[in-house]
């Protein structure tokens, strides 16, 4: 790309990005008025519906003052999870309007729910302009990266559609539909088509998007949700490289995988004989043997994924793969429901988007709480733990999150926060309250002391014989021994880590955990069987301390005991 052309584009992205950056430092400086202006517009958007009035907006928007309006708010409209209004929701789904949204969403953004039924989100047409200027924040922080700018990037996201309404409302997910809306000047800068998305079969889908994206060696950007999704690309390089260099030379893509006619049709247009760089990949194969993305795309610069909760996990296994000064930028705090927060910086910090939703906080010593204490943004206190409730133009209000979130240093006048873990991570048999992050510290350090290294770990409470069952996959064979001597460490340090753990064991209301060793590429087949089973590859989590029955089921089906 040509030097001008670069720099246009860095323009238009300082441009765009830039005057959104401006309204957002102006919005913060006076956070309490932004929040109680933004729940004024939520309210108004949406006060002609069924929710609205069995909820008396109109009565709440009588309020004058910032204060009272929140006050009513809060009065008439009670704390809720995706179970508290799923009736609401069906109705939607059914065909009827104005029942927790106006007129009809736009589309439906899927994700898994608490019960065995998924949840489906309405996305509204005001939020669709929100998502507009939050990308535009993006694109502020992009051009903060000039090495960046005129190269490609690889984009990976969830289907934009998946499946359709009764009336016809699209429903897949707000990544996809993005990708799928984007404008032909950034449309350009991505080598896997979002369409690619739709691949049914994952390994197939990987390695289409792999043989498209490593046949460019200007490609200086990953952006992704989920790290591990980047772990399982380069698995697949690893795998089929010489496949991808037959394919790119010969300009065809392998009948060996599993990928829908239509889109083979759709790559058609896009896929020459490129013997040129096919020589450049067979001359790095020869060279490396195992040819990593710091050697075939020299040009790299930044990871845009989650860094928070346990996805550092996957980062670390990435940290030889990629170049030593790569960004590791943080993705931000967003989900299904909509996107709460956007990182401005290479901190892991993101800061809550108080202009765009009306976002609460309980800290933490006051969840589970008949009538909790709710905050907003600018009264968080750096370094203490909270859970978000948020308010939406998407028909959400005051709905539970389930995130622990710890609260960061200032921005303009409003706390930054940072995802710790799911709230779900977070278990207890008898009173003792285990957190996942206590047990993924107490897995590395036990493999300090052993000089052991695991690939995988998962724990999961089994209350009905009142222990915790941990499972690893360890990094080179080990017996069966040497892996219960393992967990008995395991379990020591999480004693010291946690009183009550402690005393629950030392009572004996928790019994001795029990040790499973699981069989290679355990993690692999764990996330293809999710997959199996509906999950989407851009929401698949894994949460490493659980109680769910079905999953530890797979894991034990993964294992060397019975």
């Amino acid at each position: 790309m040509g030097k001008a052309l670069g720099q246009f584009i860095k323009l238009v992205y300082n441009v765009i990005g830039g005057t959104e950056k401006r309204k957002m430092d102006k919005a913060l400086k006076n956070p309490l008025h932004t929040s109680a202006e933004t729940l004024r517009r939520i309210l108004t958007y949406n006060q002609y519906t069924v929710f609205s009035r069995q909820h008396d907006f109109e009565e709440i928007l009588t309020a004058k003052t910032d204060e009272e309006l929140i006050a009513k708010f809060r009065e008439k409209v009670k704390p809720c999870d995706y179970e508290d209004i799923r009736l609401y929701i069906d109705k939607q789904l059914e065909g009827y309007r104005n029942v927790i949204t106006p007129g009809r969403p736009f589309m439906y953004a899927t994700t898994s729910g608490t019960t065995a039924k998924p949840k489906f989100l309405p996305l509204t047409y005001r939020y669709r302009k929100i998502s507009k200027k939050i990308s535009n924040l993006w694109f502020w922080l992009l051009s903060r990266y000039p090495q960046c700018i005129g190269n490609k990037f690889l984009i990976i996201v969830s289907p934009a559609v998946e499946a359709y309404t009764k009336d016809g409302i699209p429903v897949g997910s707000i990544s996809g539909y993005t990708q799928a809306s984007a404008s032909k000047i950034m449309k350009k800068r991505i080598v896997n088509p979002y369409y690619l998305a739709d691949i049914a079969d994952y390994n197939s889908r990987y390695y289409a998007m792999m043989r498209m994206a490593i046949e460019h060696k200007d490609v200086s950007g990953i952006i992704t949700a989920n790290p591990s999704t980047i772990v399982e690309l380069l698995k697949n390089a690893d795998e089929y490289f010489d496949e991808y260099i037959k394919d790119i030379e010969n300009g065809t893509l392998s009948d060996k995988f599993e990928i829908e006619d239509y889109i083979r049709a759709k790559l058609k247009p896009l896929i020459k004989r490129n013997p040129k760089r096919a020589a450049e990949l067979r001359a790095l194969k020869e060279q490396y043997g195992n040819p990593q993305p710091k050697h075939y795309w020299p040009k790299m610069t930044i990871l845009n994924t989650w860094r928070c909760g346990n996805t550092g996990l996957y980062l670390e296994k990435l940290a030889d793969a990629f170049p030593a000064d790569v960004k590791k930028l943080e993705m931000g705090y967003f989900a299904s429901e909509c996107r709460f927060g956007t990182p401005m910086d290479e901190s892991e910090w993101s800061i809550p988007l108080s202009q765009f939703h009306f976002i609460e906080f309980v800290e933490e010593s006051e969840i589970g709480k008949e009538n909790p204490k709710f905050l907003l943004p600018h009264e968080l206190e750096e370094g203490k733990r909270y859970c978000a409730y948020v308010s939406t133009y998407n028909g959400l209000y005051r709905y539970n999150m389930n995130d622990l979130l710890i609260a960061g240093p200032k921005y303009q006048n409003t706390r930054t926060i940072h995802m710790v873990q799911k709230i779900n991570g977070i278990v207890s048999i008898t009173g003792e309250k285990l957190y996942e992050q206590q047990f993924i510290e107490a897995v590395h350090k036990a493999e300090r002391a052993h000089a052991l290294k695991t690939r995988f770990f998962a724990g999961f409470a089994d209350v009905d014989k009142s222990r915790y069952d941990f499972f690893f996959e360890f990094e080179k064979p080990v017996d069966k021994n040497t892996a219960m001597r393992f967990t008995e460490l395991v379990d020591n340090i999480l004693q010291d880590f946690n009183t009550e753990y402690a005393a629950k064991r030392k009572s004996l209301r928790l019994k001795e955990p029990k040790t499973y060793r699981l069989t290679n590429d355990s993690y692999r087949e764990f996330k293809k069987e999710s997959l199996k089973k509906g999950m989407r590859d851009g929401q698949f989590k894994v949460v490493h301390l659980m109680q769910d029955k079905k999953k530890e089921k797979i894991f034990k089906d993964l294992s060397h005991e019975d």
